[in-house]
């Protein structure tokens, strides 16, 4: 298998065809292969949610077009249906737990700049902000589920 400018075009072509605007490439060589190797087209427009993996680094690498990778802390904060203190012995069905997301962190990733790729680290909150059209190569610990 080659992986040239024909092979991330078609890769590029099949992402147009899906809702998401992106398309995965498994490769893995088997189905007894635990490991994740793949590659991502990702086209503008495509929504990557803020995700963490709890087991695993995830190795970044970008083939071609420009990204950033986006790291986040998680904040979290309790309020009561009033938006006070919480009163002693409240109950916790009267609390509401809101969780946002921090950037803490902005890694560019651009091949014709020099900036090829990131290590997420294990349990970092993160996502993808594209910039455009791009590729990358993700590899991490455990089979792809999804």
């Amino acid at each position: 298998m080659k992986i040239d400018k024909d092979f991330l075009g078609k890769l590029f072509e099949q992402a147009t065809m899906t809702p998401q605007l992106r398309q995965c490439f498994d490769l893995r060589t088997s189905e007894a292969d635990t490991s994740q190797r793949m590659l991502i087209a990702l086209l503008p427009g495509t929504v990557v949610p803020i995700h963490k993996h709890e087991d695993t680094t995830e190795s970044v690498i970008c083939l071609c077009g420009k990204l950033d990778e986006v790291i986040y802390e998680e904040v979290v904060a309790y309020e009561n249906a009033a938006s006070e203190a919480l009163p002693m012995g409240m109950d916790a069905q009267d609390v509401t737990r809101k969780v946002e997301y921090r950037e803490v962190q902005r890694i560019h990733l651009c091949p014709t700049e020099a900036k090829y790729g990131c290590q997420i680290p294990k349990g970092a909150w993160h996502t993808v902000e594209l910039i455009g059209p791009s590729v990358i190569f993700e590899a991490k610990d455990g089979a792809f589920k999804g």
